[in-house]
């Protein structure tokens, strides 16, 4: 008889941006003597660091924090970059008897380390290059639409900033004649690769709101547009992906004269609730996560972890 596999144990903190993801996450840690591995997207970069609401360097040298500050603003870092990293960063934490707790935000990370990633055709370069030279005469929008005409469900679910996942979706369709959402359906994301608890955090709208616009006011104070400045002046421009992200595209504009400091506050607070309300949408989908309020049910999500990581692999 074949031994079964035994998977390794995870934790898994999810949420809306400022719903105290992180501040749980040293909590726990504190509690189960474990390593956090970061699933923020933006994290990642190097030199992104009010904007992004890092850790602390308090914080990371209690807790060793991993996959934070890895690559510079002008290299790529995809899902499956960051799987294949997470993976490694968890062999090590548990070599070394530590318990592992990923928090974050980007709910394709999440799934790719989790679940894997869609077994697509990989394109021809002239048909990407085409598609790219496409969108820079016409425009993001336009992209969508043209996707949506292929490829209708997948197009639903995303916005017209996010190029990069357009372009993919229009290429794959392009060399197959098959949408990129029947593949996704087919794949099913149904490889299980660990033994998971996956807890997101509730906030009643009003309060994540609240907390959103009092996390930007305290980044602005804190020297957002000053970091940004620094990121220019190296030379990292503002059509990088890093560069787009929410905060650092609407200080670049600020900075560059294009709209006044009262309209980049306004705009990164909404554009900021818009992102919150995606998070929501995709993680509200995954009948995996439970949900607790944060921090009033405290004792509550430390009994159920501790209950979870004392419970053996049946």
């Amino acid at each position: 008889m074949k031994t079964p596999q035994i998977l390794h144990k995870l934790l898994i903190i999810c949420g809306p941006t400022a719903s105290g993801k992180s501040d749980l996450a040293l909590r726990l840690a504190r509690e189960l003597d474990a390593e956090i591995i970061n699933a923020d997207s933006m994290q990642v970069y190097r030199g992104l660091d009010i904007g992004t609401a890092k850790p602390t360097p308090e914080q990371r040298a209690e807790i060793p924090h991993h996959l934070i500050d890895i690559v510079d603003p002008d290299e790529l870092f995809s899902a499956a970059d960051f799987a294949g990293a997470a993976d490694d960063a968890i062999q090590d934490i548990i070599a070394r008897g530590k318990r592992v707790i990923v928090v974050g935000g980007t709910g394709l990370y999440i799934r790719a380390l989790l679940k894997g990633l869609v077994d697509s055709p990989s394109g021809a370069g002239e048909i990407r290059a085409a598609l790219q030279e496409e969108a820079g005469r016409f425009g993001n929008a336009a992209m969508l639409e043209k996707l949506r005409l292929v490829d209708p469900e997948l197009a639903a679910g995303l916005h017209p900033n996010n190029l990069v996942r357009i372009i993919r979706a229009l290429e794959v369709q392009q060399l197959t004649g098959i949408p990129l959402s029947r593949y996704q359906k087919e794949h099913s994301f149904s490889a299980r690769r660990y033994d998971t608890l996956q807890i997101g955090i509730s906030v009643e709208r009003v309060e994540l709101y609240r907390r959103i616009e009092q996390r930007v006011e305290r980044m602005l104070a804190e020297g957002l547009l000053d970091e940004v400045r620094g990121l220019l002046a190296a030379g990292f421009g503002p059509d990088l992906k890093a560069m787009r992200s929410i905060g650092y595209k609407e200080s670049t504009a600020h900075i560059l004269g294009e709209q006044t400091l009262e309209e980049t506050i306004c705009l990164i607070k909404r554009d900021t609730r818009h992102y919150a309300k995606r998070q929501l949408t995709w993680f509200k989908a995954d009948p995996d996560i439970i949900w607790f309020e944060y921090p009033e049910k405290f004792a509550n999500i430390l009994q159920h972890v501790i209950e979870f990581f004392e419970r053996r692999e049946a």
